[in-house]
C-alpha cells in the first residue's frame, strides 16, 4: 500500500484502504442544479466583468530578500470595498513573463507578510497575496446588512434579502485572478489559483466561476474572464455545505448558530448556502486541480472535501493524509511542487 493519495486495493483491505475507497464513492444529491446555478451566477458575472478594477500597487522600501520587488496593492471587490494583498516578483527570472500563483487565506486569517511566501518566489513565480473582506488583514467591508447576524461573518445577508457575504467573497477571489492578469511581469496564461481550509475553497470558486464564465463567453454570451491554469485546495472548505453545517466544528457553526436562532429560515439558509457550494459548481471547473484531505479534520470533514472532489471532472489529484486533522503536512509542499511542474 502507497499512502498520501495512492493508496491501492487489495485483495485483503485493511481499513484505510476501505475508508479512501468509501470515499471515492462518496456522490451526495447536488443540492443546487447547474441550470439555477448558472440563473444565478451569470448576473453577478456579467456585473463584475462590467466593473474596473482600479487597481493600484506601490512598492514597498523594506528590502525583504534581495532583488525582489514587493509591492502593497488594492483593488476594487465586489461592492467597490477596496481590497488589499501583496504582490511579489521573483528576484531570477526565466523569461519576460512569468507563472502567477494567487493565494487565499484561511477564515480569519490574511495575506500575511511576503516571507510567508518564499519558497513560490524561490520556485520563479509571481506572487499575489490577498487578504479576505472584514476577516484579518487590511480590507474592510462595505456590505450592507438588513438584520444581524451570528457571531463571524458568513451568516451576513444569509436569508434576509441583502447580499450574501460568500457571494461578495467569491466575486472578490475572481478580480484578484483578474487582477493578477493584468500585471505586466505576470503571464496571464500561467496563473495557479491557491489556498487552505477557506482558501481552497476559494481557489476552487475562483477557478469554477472563471469556467463557468468562458462557457458563457463561448456561446456568444459575455463575460469572459482569465482561466485559472491549475489550482491547489487544501483542505477545502465550502464544500458539501448542508453536510458542514450539521458536522464541522469550523466556521459552518456560525450558520448552525443562526439557524437554532431562527429555524424557520433554514429553506432560505441551505438555498442561499448551495449557491456557494464547490459540491455543485465543481463541475464548472477546467483547470487541473490538486487537493489535500486530513481524514481526522473535524473543520474540513473529509467527506465534505470528497463530495467536491468527486463532481470534478477536470484533470484531479487529491492526496489523502489519514492521521492528519486541519493541517496540511510539510511533505504536501512536494506534491504541489510535482503538480505544477507538470502542469505549467
Amino acid at each position: 500500500m502507497e499512502a498520501f493519495g495512492h493508496i491501492k486495493g487489495t485483495a485483503e483491505m485493511n481499513v484505510i484502504t476501505r475508508r479512501r475507497e468509501e470515499l471515492l464513492m462518496y456522490m451526495p444529491p447536488l443540492t443546487q442544479g447547474k441550470e439555477k446555478l448558472e440563473a444565478y451566477w451569470q448576473p453577478q458575472l456579467q456585473a463584475a466583468s462590467a466593473k474596473p478594477l482600479r487597481g493600484a500597487r506601490n512598492r514597498t522600501e523594506d528590502d525583504f530578500f534581495p532583488g525582489t520587488e514587493v509591492y502593497r496593492v488594492s483593488y476594487e471587490g465586489y461592492d467597490d470595498t477596496p481590497l488589499h494583498g501583496w504582490f511579489m516578483v521573483p528576484p531570477v527570472r526565466s523569461s519576460d513573463k512569468l507563472p502567477c500563483i494567487v493565494i487565499y487565506p484561511g477564515y480569519t486569517s490574511d495575506s500575511g507578510y511576503p516571507d510567508k511566501h518564499a519558497s513560490w518566489l524561490l520556485q520563479g513565480f509571481c506572487v499575489f497575496a490577498v487578504d479576505v473582506r472584514g476577516q484579518g488583514g487590511e480590507t474592510g467591508n462595505r456590505l450592507q446588512a438588513d438584520s444581524g447576524q451570528s457571531k463571524g461573518w458568513i451568516t451576513q445577508g444569509i436569508a434576509d434579502g441583502g447580499t450574501p457575504y460568500y457571494l461578495a467573497v467569491l466575486i472578490d477571489a475572481l478580480r484578484a485572478i483578474e487582477f493578477a492578469a493584468e500585471q505586466p511581469e505576470v503571464d496571464p496564461a500561467r496563473i495557479v489559483a491557491a489556498g487552505a481550509s477557506q482558501g481552497g475553497g476559494l481557489a476552487l470558486g475562483a477557478a469554477a466561476l472563471s469556467g463557468m464564465g468562458r462557457e458563457a463567453a463561448a456561446a456568444g454570451t459575455p463575460p469572459s474572464f482569465t482561466p485559472v491554469r491549475a489550482v491547489l485546495a487544501d483542505i477545502p472548505n465550502l464544500c458539501h455545505l448542508d453536510y458542514a453545517i450539521m458536522h464541522s466544528t469550523g466556521s459552518m457553526t456560525e450558520a448552525a448558530r443562526y439557524l437554532n436562532r431562527y429555524p424557520d429560515r433554514l429553506p432560505d439558509v441551505l438555498c442561499n448556502l448551495a449557491r456557494f457550494d464547490m459540491m455543485n459548481l465543481a463541475c464548472c471547473i477546467k483547470a487541473p486541480v490538486l487537493m489535500s484531505v486530513g481524514w481526522k479534520d473535524t473543520v474540513c470533514p473529509p467527506e465534505t472535501v470528497y463530495a467536491a472532489y468527486n463532481r470534478i471532472h477536470a484533470v484531479k489529484a487529491i492526496r489523502d493524509y489519514p492521521f492528519a486533522g486541519h493541517e496540511v503536512p510539510s511533505y504536501h509542499s512536494l506534491e504541489r511542487m510535482r503538480f505544477l511542474q507538470k502542469h505549467l
